[in-house]
């Protein structure tokens, strides 16, 4: 079966269901979202819907044609998923390549063909260049869709080339209910703050118990502080993490450094993103020093943006808690 949209994407589903009634689909189109707020379902469901031999009256896919029952078998010879082969690698040259081979032949069904690239950050830069011969020299009746979270990894000559859509995350009150229609319910508004308001995210801790993952890492990272774990030894156990687990950990340790400022400001519970862990949190904070606080801030970040590089994980690792643990020493 087709799949169904989120309930938070009916505003960007009428501008996409505008394109099909219209006849006036864009040749590139830059979808600004990732799996974490659903925004992955909702161009899977305006590729099928493109490809749909009869849509349903709101232009979503039937579901039931040639072509839907190809897609749900992800056979279908007109739609095209570009995607690592494993989470958090680089999508490599030789998949565009072999891409821009397959966009010179016709079509085989008479509706479009359909590209779809997810995540498109994770183009190279040897890829992206190649890519760009696909959004320069247009082929017939062939949509591209760029998946992203992250559009500023992207090269401005592909943004620049593409009509933009932002799957933007729902409210909170939206969130919860659809949470809550998903059996997930407790500590809801904790995992919501977790996953930076994404429900889908969400949704996906509560199943993996990332909460319980969550103190875990924290605890060893909070030990440092007192020297009761070992810097090294700790950053070879992390390092083996997958990119895509050590992203979500490093996500975490911002959030837990921004929540450190905001208790050394005397901010309440409700003003940090890690609310069930203030007591931990608030103690750090009465041990350091804001404005070397701030510039570790800063390291952690760029180790965060160099996640998808060739650098030594292992030595990116060190550094960055050898330097947590200096925040503490006299």
């Amino acid at each position: 079966m087709s799949p169904e949209l989120y309930p938070w994407h009916q505003a960007q589903w009428q501008q996409l269901a505008n394109y099909i009634e219209l006849r006036r689909i864009p040749q590139a189109l830059l979808l600004l979202g990732g799996s974490g707020d659903g925004a992955d379902r909702l161009a899977d469901c305006y590729a099928r819907a493109i490809l749909c031999r009869s849509p349903r009256s709101n232009h979503l896919a039937c579901g039931t044609c040639d072509s839907c029952k190809l897609a749900d078998a992800q056979t279908h010879p007109d739609y095209l998923a570009i995607e690592p082969d494993e989470p958090g690698k680089a999508i490599g040259i030789d998949k565009i390549r072999q891409l821009i081979v397959k966009l010179a032949l016709t079509p085989q069904f008479e509706q479009y063909r359909v590209v779809l690239i997810k995540p498109a950050d994770l183009l190279n830069n040897a890829s992206a260049n190649a890519f760009l011969k696909c959004l320069e020299e247009p082929n017939e009746r062939t949509c591209l869709i760029l998946l992203t979270d992250k559009p500023s990894q992207l090269p401005a000559t592909i943004r620049s080339r593409c009509q933009t859509l932002n799957c933007a995350v729902p409210d909170q009150r939206q969130s919860e209910s659809w949470l809550e229609q998903q059996g997930v319910k407790d500590d809801m508004r904790i995992l919501l703050r977790m996953a930076q308001d994404k429900p889908v995210l969400a949704k996906q801790f509560a199943e993996s118990n990332a909460l319980a993952v969550r103190r875990q890492y924290f605890q060893a990272w909070s030990q440092l502080a007192d020297g009761k774990q070992n810097p090294l030894v700790l950053a070879e156990q992390w390092q083996k993490l997958d990119t895509a687990e050590l992203e979500t950990l490093l996500q975490w340790m911002a959030g837990w450094l921004s929540d450190v400022v905001k208790c050394a400001h005397q901010l309440d519970s409700e003003a940090l993103l890690n609310p069930d862990l203030k007591n931990p949190l608030h103690a750090l904070a009465q041990r350091i020093e804001l404005n070397r606080l701030f510039a570790h801030y800063d390291d952690l970040l760029t180790m965060r943006s160099q996640l998808y590089t060739q650098l030594n994980k292992q030595m990116l690792m060190e550094q960055l808690l050898i330097a947590w643990c200096q925040l503490f020493s006299r």
